[in-house]
């Protein structure tokens, strides 16, 4: 076949299968600036931990993949059926190398969602990618430009942040950084902290799953103040980004700063391994969140969620800041932290 007729031909999207793992990685590898919730590891995870059918679709053209696209799809009484690129993570969507496999893709996705019975289909994009579709702007991504030296960076602070930084250190406070030997501690922070907001927490063999399945770009940071697990964090790195997409810090601790530390040492950790960027994760612009990450130098970038709606109408706001959830947030964090930690891993699996 010439190289003309192989350009003619045009994506061809199938769902791909266990054994296109490694070409699928290969291709996601391959792009520039690509987020790691695209890499194939995540379907295993997603479908082991929570049981959730996944499709992963692959635009071929000329028997080569051009672009991917993996959903997964969420299905409860409680909240509906609908499908997610991708659930429980920060951002995936389309990946592809061309408008013509990006809208092959999405055009399977859209039918694929109309076929199963879905009431919507989302799609989360970091970058602004073309749609044809409804979409919600009102998230942004905090990402802060790394310098070549961790001491570079402490004197790119405002004296007010050093200042927040060093006194949980005065006061006893220590960090630590590791792998799985620390996964107990993060996880009774991580728990404790989404009991407080309201929100299920989820299974701790999530975490043990994304650490088993990237061990090499994953890593678990702990702040103790004695012997007491008072705030941890999980990040991934990926193409010369590193991400923290699961932080918390205990509010009774709050008060010495104990989340200033963990983020230091970790954006310290970050500028050792020679990251370029380091991503606080998704937040509304001038939540408390927001400037929380504005305050390190971090600076927004706009999300785009589309999507495929069955019946029309608004973008659905399956999140806390729905006010028909308010009820429901005000009880839970009520709940004994036992009785959330049994039933969130249960609840959470319904959520995106």
């Amino acid at each position: 076949m010439s190289a003309t007729a192989m350009h003619q031909e045009g994506p061809h999207v199938v769902l791909a299968e266990d054994r296109d793992a490694a070409e699928w990685d290969a291709f996601v590898q391959a792009q520039q600036g690509a987020p790691p919730y695209h890499l194939y590891g995540w379907r295993r995870i997603i479908r082991d931990v929570f049981g959730r059918e996944t499709y992963y679709l692959a635009a071929r053209v000329a028997g080569r993949i051009q672009g991917v696209l993996a959903v997964a799809r969420l299905k409860s009484l409680l909240f509906g059926d609908f499908l997610v690129s991708l659930p429980y993570l920060n951002y995936a969507g389309v990946l592809a190398t061309d408008a013509h496999s990006a809208r092959a893709l999405v055009e399977s996705a859209c039918t694929l969602a109309g076929r199963l019975g879905a009431s919507h289909l989302e799609l989360r994009h970091r970058d602004g990618v073309m749609l044809d579709l409804p979409e919600r702007t009102d998230k942004v991504s905090m990402l802060l430009k790394l310098p070549d030296t961790s001491e570079a960076l402490w004197k790119s602070l405002p004296s007010k942040v050093r200042a927040q930084v060093r006194r949980p250190e005065r006061e006893g406070a220590v960090a630590a950084s590791g792998g799985a030997e620390l996964l107990a501690d993060f996880y009774s922070v991580f728990a404790a902290n989404m009991r407080d907001l309201g929100t299920p927490v989820y299974p701790k063999r999530f975490f043990e799953r994304i650490l088993t399945t990237f061990p090499d770009s994953t890593r678990v940071f702990v702040v103790r103040l004695g012997q007491e697990p008072v705030a941890g964090g999980l990040v991934v790195g990926h193409e010369g980004t590193l991400e923290i997409p699961w932080a918390s810090s205990l509010r009774r601790a709050n008060g010495i700063g104990v989340n200033m530390l963990l983020y230091w040492k970790v954006l310290e950790y970050a500028c050792e391994r020679r990251f370029s960027v380091f991503d606080f994760g998704r937040s509304t612009v001038d939540s408390g969140t927001f400037r929380f990450k504005k305050q390190w130098g971090a600076q927004p970038v706009q999300l785009h969620w589309h999507y495929w709606l069955r019946d029309g109408g608004e973008p659905p706001r399956l999140n806390p800041s729905n006010p028909k959830y308010a009820a429901a947030i005000a009880a839970w964090r009520r709940l004994p932290l036992f009785v959330a930690n049994r039933l969130g891993p249960v609840l959470v699996k319904n959520l995106p």
